[in-house]
């Protein structure tokens, strides 16, 4: 029966490298040159490292030869599965890898951590890496659009769409037919997790989310490929996802316009190392202080005016106790803003804690406002109000944040924040990291996929 769910499964299976327009190709690359440098900032991070430490500890060490998966910041060698989920664990903790507006979803983080471990593995191509990406890129986007608001105001959209968008691009890499893809979908989809609980304590759980959708969906792949069956309806069963993890649910958006409807380039890269949905109000702020030469102490309180699922996300964060948790405190952020003109990983580091940034902190409030509110997800605008300390009332917008599709990072900015990455996480040498990135810039010619650090392809 031709379903949305069996078309979907089919275009994310018979898609071919040539079949994708060479702008679609050249943001995959872009796409990849961000999350590798994401994934080396992961270095050295707590919740990392533990997850790194049991995938080597369950995983098997490999030669670094074909058949095996580089993990990238334990500069070892394991299993696709086990390379997976380190990787995405990796790529999501600095808050700096990318994101789709409309499906308010990740997608690097999840799916090319799954492209890479069974490219290597399998020694596929470049080209057969790349559309796997946006196979799975176009999957994950339509899920996660498909799901709804509502679905996001409780789970965390990546470690669910997520897990879909991890079965697509494996899938691909695997050579599945349609009808095994979507047996692939059904056994990804029963494995959809990810709550936004933990944001309330700060816990560690971000980072099982990303591991988990990329590990599942991995697995999810490669069980369909052995015959193993899913639920052939998933999304839209009376008992599957639409049903237990929405009330808006839009089943259209599954297949909309696939092949000519591009969604991996509506993907946005993060400018500053935080929530993207403090980024809006961030770049107002900044527009304002530059355009008025304010400094920190001329500012008596903010007002961002923002959406919905901004507040759902950052409301509970009031008080933040650790690195990770001030990356989802608007006031943390935009008093970075403030002091530093550029909330990034170095900031946080070294002054999320320090009295100026909580004084100002404590000066910004959120409102939700309607314009801004109509227009999420496809849009995200930034709104603030600044009162100084003199009394002034200054309004700042913007209507597309930096790293936005029509304001976008240029190759030598993606470089350059994948270089800054690498530097702060000390995850890869200056040297080490120049080569790598020069080499992926030319991803598309490379007949075999191997090491991206410290090896030959």
């Amino acid at each position: 029966m031709n379903t949305r769910t069996a078309e979907l499964a089919a275009f994310a299976a018979n898609l071919k490298f040539d079949a994708i327009p060479a702008p679609v190709v050249r943001k995959a690359e872009d796409l990849l040159v961000d999350w590798f440098g994401s994934a080396i900032a992961g270095k050295g991070a707590r919740p990392v490292e533990t997850i790194a430490g049991f995938a080597c500890a369950m995983g098997p060490a490999l030669a670094a030869a074909p058949g095996a998966s580089e993990l990238l910041v334990r500069r070892t060698f394991t299993s696709p599965y086990f390379a997976a989920m380190a990787n995405a664990a990796a790529s999501h903790v600095a808050e700096q890898d990318d994101v789709h507006n409309g499906s308010v979803f990740h997608p690097a983080t999840v799916v090319y951590p799954v492209a890479l471990a069974l490219a290597q593995a399998r020694g596929a191509s470049g080209q057969q890496l790349l559309a796997a990406a946006v196979a799975g890129y176009e999957v994950g986007i339509r899920v996660g659009e498909f799901l709804g608001r509502s679905h996001y105001k409780v789970f965390h959209t990546t470690g669910t769409a997520g897990t879909l968008a991890a079965a697509a691009a494996a899938g691909n890499l695997l050579g599945l037919d349609a009808a095994r893809m979507q047996h692939a979908f059904g056994s990804a989809g029963t494995q959809s997790a990810g709550l936004w609980e933990f944001l309330r304590t700060g816990a560690d759980s971000k980072q099982l989310h990303t591991s988990h959708a990329a590990a599942a969906g991995l697995m999810a792949a490669c069980l369909a490929q052995d015959g193993f069956t899913g639920a052939a309806e998933i999304f839209e069963g009376p008992q599957g996802m639409a049903a237990g993890m929405s009330t808006d649910a839009d089943p259209a958006r599954l297949n909309d316009r696939l092949g000519t409807r591009w969604a991996t380039t509506e993907t946005s890269f993060k400018f500053h190392a935080s929530c993207r949905h403090t980024h809006p109000a961030a770049d107002a702020l900044l527009q304002v202080i530059e355009e008025h030469r304010l400094r920190p102490d001329d500012i008596a309180r903010v007002v961002t005016h923002v959406h919905q699922g901004a507040i759902d996300v950052l409301g509970p964060v009031t008080q933040p106790a650790t690195v990770h948790q001030s990356k989802f405190s608007m006031g943390t952020v935009l008093a970075l803003v403030a002091r530093f003109k550029h909330a990034g990983l170095q900031e946080f580091e070294s002054h999320f804690l320090d009295e100026s940034t909580q004084a100002l902190r404590d000066r910004v409030t959120m409102e939700l406002d309607p314009e801004v509110d109509a227009a999420y997800p496809q849009r995200w605008i930034g709104k603030v109000t600044v009162h100084t300390s003199d009394g002034r009332v200054l309004h700042g917008r913007v209507d597309e944040p930096k790293g936005d599709p029509g304001n976008t990072l240029s190759r030598a900015e993606i470089t350059a924040k994948a270089l800054r990455l690498a530097a702060f996480s000390g995850g890869a040498s200056e040297g080490e990291m120049r080569g790598a990135v020069d080499r992926l810039w030319q991803v598309a010619e490379w007949p075999r996929v191997g090491p991206l650090l410290g090896g030959a392809r």
